[in-house]
């Protein structure tokens, strides 16, 4: 059966297919990925869209063999670099973080240590992967990593919280890439950030991703975000991939109603609220917006999107 990795035009370097995570608890599971599958090529950006919930950063999670009790994955394969994550067991899966996948984390004060200067974050990275390289040696990739995103020589000497939240954030992504990964993994890198700081990060990511040649996957809800900076977009809906295509198709021409709520979310002047206005979320409902044994269709070509009734033309 076809799905949406089919559509790329060269070999993929990650591959999705079927994955179904599951939590379980004293009721039934919760399916916070069920079923999910999309690719990369070498040096694609490729993004995941959707609310709170929908289970993105559970992939996220999931790529780097984070998944805890109790949760679990239940079947499905991540491809990378001719291994399947999901079956490495923890030290080989520690040595592929950072050599071959690496994740920019959303809350970089939380994952960078408080009490340890930056330098001191690098230390720990390149010899964790790499055995005892020689402290002038760290130096001088931390500086040129450094500047690669953009900060000074003198950041290496700083405590996290001498830093504004942009540039912790760059740290993280000069972090992220110290062992050239040929993945990264940002997980709503501006979150709680101001709109000129998510763009100065947002083109830090592309300038890295030139440097790498990497394939980068940017998970957010923020919809304006994903535009300025992937190629091809994917929306997750309950744990499932309702709608995939270019990014210029997707919001030139979104097939399926929740893509279209998640773009009409965007706040333009010509449509600002007038005060006193109340504001209204429509609801979907999951048998309506995608059933159990709903599968992508490619309603035209590279635009995939799950059928709903009234809604999509197959």
């Amino acid at each position: 059966m076809e799905t949406p990795e089919s559509t790329t035009t060269g070999e993929p370097v990650f591959e999705v297919e079927n994955l179904r995570v599951w939590y379980y608890g004293q009721k039934e599971p919760v399916k916070a990925v069920d079923g999910v599958s999309f690719a990369l090529e070498g040096g694609e950006r490729f993004g995941l869209a959707g609310e709170s919930g929908s289970g993105k950063s559970t992939i996220v999670m999931a790529t780097m063999g984070l998944i805890q009790p109790p949760g679990r994955i239940e079947g499905g394969s991540i491809r990378l670099a001719g291994h399947d994550l999901t079956r490495l067991s923890g030290e080989a899966m520690r040595r592929q973080r950072l050599a071959q996948v690496a994740l920019v984390p959303q809350g970089a004060m939380n994952s960078l240590n408080p009490v340890r200067r930056i330098r001191d974050h690098f230390v720990d990275n390149i010899r964790a992967h790499e055995g005892r390289v020689g402290a002038d040696e760290i130096r001088r990739r931390m500086v040129r990593l450094l500047r690669l995103v953009g900060l000074s020589d003198d950041v290496g000497r700083r405590y996290p919280h001498e830093l504004s939240g942009g540039m912790k954030q760059r740290v993280c992504i000069a972090l992220a890439i110290t062992q050239r990964p040929q993945l990264i993994v940002a997980d709503e890198p501006t979150s709680a950030l101001d709109v000129v700081v998510q763009r100065q990060v947002v083109q830090t990511l592309r300038r890295v991703q030139d440097e790498l040649d990497a394939a980068v996957i940017l998970v957010g809800h923020d919809m304006g975000v994903l535009a300025q900076f992937v190629q091809r977009l994917g929306v997750m809906y309950a744990g499932r991939l309702v709608e995939v295509g270019s990014v210029e198709d997707v919001f030139a021409d979104p097939l399926h109603p929740y893509t279209r709520m998640l773009i009409s979310s965007i706040p333009t002047i010509e449509e600002r609220p007038a005060a006193g206005d109340s504001l209204t979320r429509t609801t979907i409902t999951w048998d309506r917006a995608v059933s159990a044994n709903a599968q992508l269709v490619e309603v035209r070509p590279g635009h995939w999107a799950v059928p709903v009734e009234g809604e999509v033309a197959s």
